[in-house]
């Protein structure tokens, strides 16, 4: 008996050898068709994905806002409905669960469904610091989506119309962070393109696709944050933010990998962006 849900698999893929079997394996029974779309890896990451699917598509990268919405206008999909994911992400059994009941008998009136995410740290569930729990748009309708390509490191998907939320949750864990000098290479890319988003930030303030509140969705939420933390100096507010995450939001009880976690996001991903920001504005 065929038990899958009438759902489109979208994953962004590059160099994910280590993540996208998992990832895979917990589509393949869930889902009606997979697709990949990919950076051009150089690794065994291809290899892998063919043994789940043939949909796969490769396109230069630029931000994840772009080649999401590369995606989304340039594959046909079967499925009115979509779930947009990393490599490293995977779906667990209570959300499968929950997915094939919601899709049983779906509401005609909303358009899309946050997620929220369990991620893991080198192996450590991080809980505290107000990463857990935290809710992702990670399935919706299609016709309805689309990204915002001036975020060029953070991206979320925005939605027209009513969203909801389940109840069960996606884990991320991303193999490849268990080696430290990988997560270095990768925020110092993100501070590239970060340090050219907020030297921006002047002319983009106000145009979010929609608008920031602390009081509204999740997303709303979080641009009121991203706008908040924009506006304060260079170089107090990755002190801020540690002091928020670490011991106003409990970051602490997470023991030493929650330590390292929350010390690298501000201190060194955070403070290193300001120094760039503060270069670019000095030339």
């Amino acid at each position: 008996m065929d038990n899958k849900i009438p759902v489109s698999a979208i994953i962004l893929t590059y160099n994910e050898e280590l993540n996208i079997a998992n990832c895979l394996e917990s589509l393949k029974d869930l889902v009606q068709e997979i697709y990949i779309i990919d950076s051009f890896s150089n690794d065994k990451t291809l290899e892998i994905a063919k043994r789940y699917t043939d949909k796969i598509y490769q396109h230069s990268f630029e931000t994840h806002a772009k080649q999401w919405n590369w995606g989304f206008r340039n594959i046909s999909y079967s499925c009115e409905w979509v779930m947009a994911l990393d490599a490293d992400q995977i779906i667990p059994e209570g959300l499968k669960s929950e997915l094939r009941s919601l899709f049983n008998n779906p509401p005609a009136d909303i358009n899309g469904y946050y997620i929220k995410r369990r991620q893991f740290f080198r192996g450590k569930w991080i809980i505290f610091g107000g990463y857990y729990p935290k809710y992702l748009l990670k399935l919706f309708k299609l016709e309805y989506a689309k990204c915002d390509e001036k975020e060029l490191v953070d991206h979320r998907f925005y939605i027209q119309g009513k969203i909801g939320k389940l109840k069960n949750y996606i884990i991320e864990d991303n193999k490849n962070e268990d080696d430290i000098v990988f997560w270095l290479e990768k925020h110092i890319r993100f501070i590239k393109l970060k340090s050219r988003e907020l030297i921006e930030y002047r002319k983009i303030r106000g145009q979010w696709l929609i608008k920031p509140s602390f009081w509204g969705s999740y997303d709303q939420r979080t641009l009121w944050l991203k706008d908040t933390y924009y506006r304060m100096p260079l170089y107090v507010r990755p002190f801020v933010y540690f002091i928020l995450r670490y011991f106003i939001l409990l970051g602490f009880l997470d023991g030493y990998r929650g330590f390292l976690f929350h010390f690298l996001q501000a201190f060194w991903y955070r403070l290193i962006l300001d120094v760039k920001i503060d270069e670019l504005r000095r030339k």
